[in-house]
């Protein structure tokens, strides 16, 4: 089905242009895989989406709309009831806000502009352009926005949109090419030196990839951080910082916690020597949960994560 590409009559307002690309219901439930019935929940008993609306009351959607779409999809399935979500969207629309403005100050490339490129890369399987992108960015940006305002934003887009044939080589082709890659870097960041931080994730809560980007945001000229490997047993989390002596254990997930969490980790935490944190989503999320216990919640954001992980090493964070 056609988009439209000019607003109806009386639509040319809110912020809309009138080259803007409107999509009818039948056409956003294809893209997206959601049915109208649902998008018209998620609209009228949520407020998460806001199409406008033709004179005859007929919904038309933005590309944007049926971003957040997506964006409500990935964070349901990583457990968040839909009722809880648009606090979650305010909330990472805010911290979005936020970096714009500060890079409109910077006069730097726009991350669109570098995700452009990266994607052309990709969409043509050329990993010697995509290598050299990838070392043209780290040389324009510090890890952390190379990672969380540039790579892993495209990462994620890339694993939504696989609607179309290709489309899943092409996440698939990123993705090895980001794990060869952080694996590496983590390597270097600790060659010869005793882990001082294990991380590991809770089983079936995050990716790979997400679990070796926290784990290098993580790590910092004084502090080596040693990953687990994906599906390694909570159970058996206790033996391996007996023998590695580790001076804290960082707990990773991307998913809403559940309230038997606070007992899991209270249990382990018990049978360790050093410290037990809780970083990724799901440490926002569980704040209030573990407010009364000695867990710490290290947050989601890259640069956040390794400043609150240090200050609790240092004793100045308060749990």
């Amino acid at each position: 089905m056609p988009v439209i590409t000019a607003l109806p009559p009386g639509l040319e307002h809110g912020g809309l242009a009138a080259a803007d690309e409107l999509f009818p219901i039948r056409e956003v439930a294809r893209l997206t895989g959601i049915n109208p019935i649902t998008l018209r929940a998620w609209e009228r008993r949520y407020g998460l989406i806001q199409p406008v609306r033709t004179e005859s009351g007929h919904r038309l959607y933005t590309q944007k709309d049926i971003e957040t779409v997506h964006r409500i999809l990935d964070w349901i399935e990583r457990g968040v009831a839909v009722s809880k979500v648009g606090k979650i969207l305010a909330r990472d629309d805010a911290q979005v806000s936020s970096l714009q403005d500060q890079q409109e100050g910077s006069g730097e490339l726009e991350w669109a502009q570098w995700q452009q490129q990266l994607q052309l890369a990709i969409g043509a399987f050329d990993e010697l352009q995509l290598e050299r992108l990838y070392g043209q960015v780290f040389a324009a940006y510090p890890a952390s926005v190379a990672f969380q305002d540039i790579l892993m934003p495209l990462w994620r887009q890339l694993l939504r949109h696989q609607g179309r044939f290709g489309q899943a080589s092409e996440w698939l082709f990123f993705d090895s090419f980001l794990r060869a890659r952080i694996s590496q870097r983590l390597q270097l960041a600790r060659a010869g030196r005793t882990p001082l931080v294990l991380l590991a994730a809770i089983a079936g809560e995050c990716r790979e990839l997400e679990l070796l980007v926290a784990g290098l945001m993580l790590s910092g000229e004084d502090l080596a951080v040693h990953v687990l490997n994906v599906g390694q047993p909570l159970d058996e989390l206790t033996l391996i910082c007996e023998k590695t002596r580790p001076q804290a254990l960082v707990l990773f997930s991307n998913r809403s916690p559940t309230h038997e969490l606070p007992k899991r980790l209270a249990r382990l935490a018990l049978t360790l020597e050093c410290p037990l944190l809780l970083a990724g989503d799901a440490s926002d999320m569980a704040e209030q949960l573990l407010a009364d216990t000695a867990i710490g919640c290290l947050g989601n954001e890259g640069r956040l994560m390794q400043r609150r992980l240090q200050q609790f090493l240092r004793g100045t964070l308060d749990t």
